[in-house]
């Protein structure tokens, strides 16, 4: 009986709406994100945790001294400053560069030719330098190890010239002091030592000096006696020709 009273009925039209999603919001930033309204803002402040400082007084962190003072000895550095010290005793030149912005394969050339002069060419920490002199007669060059810097040895304190020769084509090397025959020596008196004869030729000088002197005082001394003698035998060849000249006139 219902299905023919539902059939009897007029039909209906149902609409289903269109549904159309649509974004007007662009894109979130997360890296520096939009700040909150002022009412959010104050909630995420006041819910926020805090928690107790710890005592300043205790830290797990070491403070500087306390890690200088647990600083270990390097063994390593010793063997360096023993090496160090061994080319001060046994070097008769040592010369002193302030080493500016140079590259390793210009090093490499220049360390090359001072080899072939017998000049060696090392560069050693401030630190293991200053362990190297201390409490030595060398003590005084640590001042010219603040910067960058690199050192020449040699055995021969003539090779003063070669040395400067080969650096005056190295502009990165400045050359500040030195140390010739155990004496410190600035800039000007190493340029100056380089003009200076050799050993030998200064030794000869000096022995024809100290000659002269003792020709020269060998003379003095020998003035007067020449003299007497001369007017002797002037006088007596006036004698002789007095006695010769007397037998003649009788």
């Amino acid at each position: 009986q219902i299905l023919p009273l539902l059939l009897a009925l007029p039909l209906t039209r149902t609409c289903t709406p269109a549904l159309q999603f649509l974004r007007y919001r662009g894109k979130i930033n997360i890296q520096r994100p939009k700040e909150p309204h002022y009412e959010r803002a104050r909630v995420v402040a006041v819910t926020q945790p805090r928690y107790p400082e710890p005592p300043k007084s205790k830290t797990c962190f070491q403070t500087r001294a306390e890690r200088t003072q647990q600083q270990l000895e390097n063994p390593y550095n010793d063997i360096i400053a023993r090496e160090v010290r061994n080319w001060l005793d046994h070097s008769k030149l040592v010369a002193i560069f302030h080493l500016n912005s140079i590259t390793a394969d210009e090093v490499f050339r220049v360390r090359v030719q001072l080899h072939k002069q017998n000049l060696h060419l090392k560069s050693y920490g401030r630190k293991i330098i200053g362990q190297a002199v201390e409490g030595t007669r060398y003590e005084a060059i640590m001042p010219l190890f603040h910067s960058n810097h690199c050192i020449v040895f040699s055995p021969d304190q003539q090779r003063v010239s070669s040395l400067l020769r080969i650096t005056r084509k190295v502009p990165q090397m400045i050359l500040i002091g030195g140390i010739v025959d155990e004496t410190l020596l600035s800039r000007n008196e190493l340029m100056a030592y380089a003009q200076m004869p050799g050993l030998q030729a200064a030794q000869a000088q000096l022995v024809q000096t100290l000659n002269q002197a003792a020709g020269h005082l060998v003379q003095q001394l020998q003035a007067h006696q020449n003299s007497l003698v001369q007017v002797l035998d002037v006088h007596a060849k006036s004698a002789d020709q007095d006695t010769a000249a007397t037998p003649k006139e009788q």
